[in-house]
């Protein structure tokens, strides 16, 4: 019986790959048989690509739409073609909305949504051309039940939810879903709570939210990637999947 999470033969770009849920997801799918283009504002992105066995990393910002378009580019041309995209690069902000300033709002809200629109849009020429071709929108729970003092960040997972959806009409029979993860287990993470003066009770607290009581960890994240790419999920499209230890369901 032939193996439905196997990737031999697809091209696929994944945004925010030099770290968390971008980089296990290229290092999985290229274990899986893709080939696979990294693409992050870090320039550790190129060391990444070359750690992993990427195709090529390139450096470019999300929330830059001359820049996605050149990355885009230069990817489906390594790759000859694109029939998959992980839109996995985003940022967060822990802050009461009186507090936010509006360059905060805008600068979250251009990586967050209108970075997977650049990417999708450039990339969807690409897409239509190919078989079987899908887009994995990294969300959030957040975008499912809001967090306090997120406000930005929910709005902004939020509106990828309903951009999934909507392109899964546009572009079908293009796949697309939406990845709705909670919290991951990465430096990130730990800096809101490490920094806390009581450490193990403000992890208690953000665990309570939890009925697994733990964090993913970046490769359990891309399993999920995995899933919504692969022909396990060949009759899934316009889904936003929870995988986030049952916080939007509890």
């Amino acid at each position: 019986m032939a193996d439905v999470h196997d990737l031999s033969g697809r091209r696929v770009l994944v945004t925010g790959a030099a770290s968390g849920i971008g980089r296990a997801t290229a290092e999985l799918f290229v274990q899986r048989g893709a080939r696979v283009a990294l693409l992050d504002r870090d320039r550790h992105v190129e060391k990444v690509a070359a750690e992993v066995g990427g195709t090529i990393g390139l450096v470019g910002d999300v929330a830059d739409e001359g820049a996605v378009a050149r990355s885009v580019a230069v990817a489906a041309a390594k790759l000859d073609g694109l029939d998959g995209v992980v839109n996995s690069a985003g940022i967060d902000l822990v802050k009461p909305v009186t507090e936010m300033t509006p360059e905060e709002w805008n600068r979250l809200l251009a990586v967050n949504l209108s970075g997977p629109f650049h990417v999708c849009r450039a990339a969807a020429p690409y897409l239509r051309q190919a078989s079987e071709a899908t887009v994995v929108n990294v969300a959030s729970g957040a975008g499912l039940v809001p967090l306090k003092h997120r406000t930005a960040y929910c709005a902004s997972k939020a509106g990828l939810v309903m951009f999934t959806k909507t392109l899964a009409i546009e572009l079908a029979p293009v796949r697309v879903n939406a990845f709705c993860p909670g919290i991951i287990d990465t430096p990130l993470f730990r800096q809101s709570f490490e920094n806390e003066p009581d450490p193990d009770a403000e992890l208690r607290r953000i665990l309570d939210r939890y009925l697994i009581k733990r964090a993913a960890t970046p490769e359990e994240a891309a399993q999920i990637v995995l899933f919504l790419t692969s022909r396990a999920s060949s009759i899934m499209t316009g889904v936003a999947l929870a995988g986030d230890a049952g916080r939007t369901f509890h």
